[in-house]
């Protein structure tokens, strides 16, 4: 390709994105046609993928970390042929309706490999594709997974606190396969990047562990050498491409005011000058078009040798490699937790949540293969490292524990893209005070209906004297108001491997195990083979006779309910326990069965020890809580309890009290 032909490609994904956003009347034009020309070489030269079937496991994963430059990838994905992505759907950007969001949305868009908007979560979920392939490869051979994680990323992008914990465990783990292109145009929403950041980006990748250069980036040569090189690096590389924000534009190339307004009508008739665009809106010549749809086709032949690969793997292998692909659970699942209820139901438990969970893996891990844990430097705590699990190193992509370090953002997002690759299943350990640490990247989890599970511990004053600043009060309540997210709190070693298997089996939504610290008895005697626990809510201890009152409890605090219900029989009240391991799955039952459960005893009284929001969804406005209502306070676990009237005499209280007995 001669330097015409490469600029008549590159002023396509120009003229198409400036079209869009004026069209729109809404947008960020200034980033596709700046970074155009990386993404010309990119996807023209080196990015291996299949038009015809975005999801081919072994094609390179593109991530837009500047999701706000959307148009780019949509650009991207129409001339290069992408069915889905018509010409009327680039005409519909950010309409609703259409498959060109504002910002790029995975399961919404196909070839977009994962939604990105939040500035930083792109290179933080691009890091862990890069471990996906990385230690699928090292399962299954190269002749399997052979694949590259490119990323664009702004400036936006590498100021977010999230980029350096990315970074630094990218560089940490010699992710060489991953490759960020970004997109140096030294230009923020406020003006010149010079108001508010002066960092050396070359010497901070460097200083984390990669090969880092700068380069012109509207010099095709110089992109394609730099990409080259990067191919056979040892190290992650980054590659800051200079451009110019809103490259053609002749008044507003290379100001603020390119970045996040449509140009309006003359701009764009000036760009169109200025590129030697004659061409209306929308319309793209029959020469760049051919171009753009021949580099489509380029890794056609690549494709069919892979499927031949695959198709020479043993049986079993080939089996293995695309049941994960699929996302399917493996049969030996079910056993194991059989396993495991069995074993409880023989020799009943006292301890904390989080001990049996790791009771639990020791018996999951080994039959679910695709499992990959870790913590953030919590492992001892969070009790998600099995015996026959060894650690993920430079040296060993095989092992199947990630020391992930104090970086629980860069975690979540990790396992974001682990999960998006496919072939992985993550689950991660940190405290569940540190979920905030985790949000962000919970919420893309949510959004884009992906597998991860985080495992988090020392889930409310029980864990004592770590004091306010660890003791979590309205966690529950944050987490439990995002959408799809399933927020399990267990009340004894068998609802845990119970949650852990729900949790495993939800294909399209993340999971948290919020997990106690403390001991609790095992409330669950005699085996059981029904998940109880896929309910939401049950009926864990019956009243003796017809129920006046109905206690309600999830995790910690259900053994407390049972321990008044027999207060409250001494006083000759009738009163039934109700355990709700997960608000999202009772919510999401029939209207029938969740009146079933909550029944119809005039009193009805929750404990957990936590805030009450959400709560009244199951109690009613006007049921008793007994529960938090500010911090904690440093002090052992039972003194706190009593402190904070958190106790089966104060449970017992409230229900008598709703009955006019008190």
């Amino acid at each position: 390709m001669n330097r015409a032909q490469h600029d008549r490609m590159a002023n396509a994904i120009r003229a198409l994105s400036m079209d869009a956003v004026e069209q729109a009347k809404s947008g960020h034009p200034g980033l596709p046609m700046g970074a155009a020309d990386i993404a010309t070489v990119l996807f023209t030269q080196f990015l291996k993928f299949d038009p015809a079937d975005p999801q081919w496991p072994d094609r390179d994963r593109f991530v837009l970390s500047a999701g706000h430059g959307s148009m780019l990838i949509y650009s991207a994905l129409h001339l290069l042929g992408y069915e889905a992505m018509t010409l009327d759907q680039i005409k519909r950007f950010r309409q609703l309706g259409s498959i060109t969001a504002g910002h790029p949305e995975y399961g919404h868009t196909p070839g977009v490999e994962t939604t990105t908007g939040p500035l930083g979560q792109g290179l933080g979920t691009a890091v862990g594709m890069a471990i996906a392939e990385r230690h699928l490869a090292a399962e299954f051979g190269g002749e399997a997974v052979d694949h590259f994680t490119y990323v664009l990323a702004s400036d936006g992008d590498l100021m977010e606190g999230i980029s350096q914990e990315a970074i630094a465990f990218a560089g940490h783990l010699k992710l060489n396969r991953l490759v960020v292109l970004f997109d140096d145009n030294g230009i923020s929403i406020d003006g010149p990047l010079s108001l508010a950041d002066s960092v050396d980006q070359v010497k901070r990748f460097e200083a984390c562990g990669w090969n880092a250069s700068r380069i012109d980036g509207h010099d095709p040569d110089a992109i394609a050498t730099a990409i080259s090189k990067a191919k056979t690096s040892d190290k992650p590389t980054m590659i800051a491409c200079k451009t110019v924000i809103g490259y053609g534009a002749p008044t507003k190339a290379g100001k603020s005011s390119s970045h996040g307004s449509p140009l309006g009508a003359d701009e764009i008739k000036g760009a169109r000058e200025k590129l030697n665009w004659s061409e209306p809106a929308f319309a793209v010549p029959a020469d760049a078009l051919t171009a753009w749809r021949a580099a489509g086709q380029r890794s056609k032949a690549m494709r069919k040798e892979w499927d031949k690969r695959i198709a020479a793997l043993p049986a079993d292998k080939r089996a293995d490699f695309e049941r994960r692909m699929r996302g399917d659970l493996p049969g030996t699942l079910n056993a194991a937790v059989r396993a495991v209820k069995e074993a409880l139901s023989a020799a009943p438990k006292e301890i904390a949540t989080r001990t049996a969970s790791e009771f639990a893996l020791e018996s999951i891990v080994p039959a679910v293969p695709e499992m990959v844990g870790g913590s953030a430097d919590l492992t001892g705590s969070n009790n998600t490292r099995t015996k026959s699990m060894k650690p993920m190193t430079a040296s060993d992509y095989a092992g199947r524990f990630i020391h992930y370090g104090v970086r629980e953002h860069g975690m979540a997002a990790a396992m974001n893209g682990m999960a998006l690759h496919r072939g992985v299943i993550p689950f991660s350990g940190t405290f569940l005070v540190f979920s905030d640490y985790c949000r962000p990247s919970i919420r893309l989890a949510a959004l884009m209906g992906v597998r991860a599970i985080h495992v988090m511990t020392h889930d409310s004053i029980g864990l004592g004297e770590d004091g306010p600043t660890h003791q979590p009060v309205e966690h529950l309540a944050a987490l439990r108001a995002i959408p799809n997210l399933n927020v399990f709190r267990p009340c004894d070693a068998v609802e845990t491997v119970e949650c852990w298997q729900l949790a495993l089996e939800a294909r399209k939504t993340p999971s948290v195990l919020a997990l106690t610290r403390q001991n609790l008895p095992q409330l669950r005697l005699g085996h059981d083979e029904k998940n109880r626990c896929a309910a939401g809510a049950y009926e864990i201890v019956p009243a003796d006779g017809v129920a006046t009152v109905s206690l309600f409890a999830s995790g910690s605090e259900v053994a407390i309910a049972v321990e008044a219900r027999k207060f409250l029989r001494e006083k000759g009240v009738h009163a039934r326990v109700v355990s709700v391991p997960c608000f999202e799955l009772f919510l999401a039952t029939s209207e029938e069965t969740r009146r079933a459960v909550i029944g119809d005893a005039p009193a009805k009284v929750a404990v957990e020890a936590a805030v009450r929001q959400g709560w009244d969804a199951i109690i009613g406005s006007d049921g008793a809580f007994v529960g938090m209502r500010d911090f904690g306070a440093s002090a052992p676990y039972k003194e706190l309890y009593k402190h904070f009237g958190i106790t089966a005499e104060k449970v017992a209280e409230a229900a008598l009290k709703k009955l006019g007995k008190s």
